[in-house]
């Protein structure tokens, strides 16, 4: 399967298809109808208040939704990936490791804030990885900072996602206060105009908006699933780094520096369900994205044939189980 996948071929977008429905076929046959968490933004819970006439009479139009942003979000980061070279060849490896990473736990097949947050941040990734040489810099970077601003409407610690447009000018561009000023005015833009609606329409409670930040260690009800999905993110990762320590004098500055902002957003998106903690998976779903990067540079790199198939087969089998065991427990 990872053979197909290899090859740049259009028809890859309909075995994606086919791989989001077989990957998750419990969601579709039981399908979840998802509650918000405290942690949501109050963007999401207006969202749910609108699905939820027609969730309540055709539940199955939330993995639908699922189904549609995950496949999207596969296909366009993917895109960007060969895009920015940071492949050699044009592949779809990194949309079937996105598609096979949030098959792996229960959490991701179901509709939450993250899984939206996800469509944004591709297109986050979209402008900062284009920096190094754009001949209208300002303008990325405000974009940025202003979907960065609507997203933690979706959910707040979003915001730290802030963190990534600024590292992004540190690696991709010389010093230039008035681009950082741009970024922070593009971060603050959202919030400039919910507050002027609220105040305009005499609302105005700005606490609403602003929830209360605290960090803690997230304790979960952790059990040999959780702990082997874990470790199918882990392994080909790892890996992954190994291949691109051997192969990183061969490649473009850019590219080098590209995978530096991969992996800095790797690290933001692991540590920022920290903030605001609720006891789910769910948002660690926001670490999908680089996390297929990587791992299909080791679906690409790998020199021995046997080493990617074996990986793909045993993620899919795990993934197959899963569905199995979830249905049978009635998960």
């Amino acid at each position: 399967m990872t053979g197909f996948f290899k090859t740049n071929s259009p028809v890859n977008i309909i075995l994606l298809l086919v791989y989001s429905f077989v990957l998750k076929w419990h969601s579709f046959v039981y399908p979840h109808i998802p509650q918000p968490q405290p942690t949501d933004g109050f963007l999401y819970f207006k969202l749910l208040s609108f699905l939820s006439p027609a969730g309540q009479v055709v539940p199955v139009i939330y993995p639908l939704i699922v189904l549609v942003l995950t496949l999207t979000q596969a296909v366009i980061f993917n895109n960007l990936v060969n895009n920015e070279k940071l492949l050699p060849k044009p592949n779809y490896l990194p949309a079937m490791a996105y598609l096979l990473i949030t098959s792996l736990f229960p959490e991701w097949w179901q509709l939450s804030s993250a899984v939206i947050i996800n469509s944004l941040l591709v297109w986050i990734w979209a402008m900062l990885s284009r920096l190094f040489n754009h001949p209208r810099p300002k303008t990325q970077v405000f974009n940025a900072g202003l979907v960065v601003g609507l997203a933690s409407f979706l959910y707040f610690p979003a915001i730290g996602f802030s963190l990534l447009v600024f590292f992004a000018l540190i690696t991709l561009r010389p010093f230039h206060l008035g681009e950082w000023l741009v970024a922070l005015l593009g971060l603050l833009t959202p919030y400039y105009f919910l507050f002027a609606f609220l105040f305009l329409n005499d609302t105005w409670n700005p606490l609403t908006y602003l929830p209360s930040v605290s960090v803690s260690f997230p304790a979960f009800l952790q059990d040999v699933w959780a702990w082997v999905a874990i470790i199918l993110l882990m392994v080909p990762f790892l890996i992954s780094g190994f291949y691109i320590q051997s192969n990183i004098l061969r490649m473009l500055i850019q590219v080098r520096k590209t995978w530096s902002l991969m992996l800095f957003y790797l690290l933001i998106a692991l540590l920022i369900p920290f903030v605001n903690f609720s006891s789910t998976f769910a948002y660690w779903i926001l670490c999908a994205l680089p996390f297929a990067a990587f791992h299909g540079y080791t679906f690409f790199y790998a020199p021995k044939k046997w080493l990617p198939v074996t990986l793909h087969w045993v993620m899919v089998a795990f993934i197959l189980a899963l569905n199995i065991w979830v249905s049978v427990s009635g998960g």
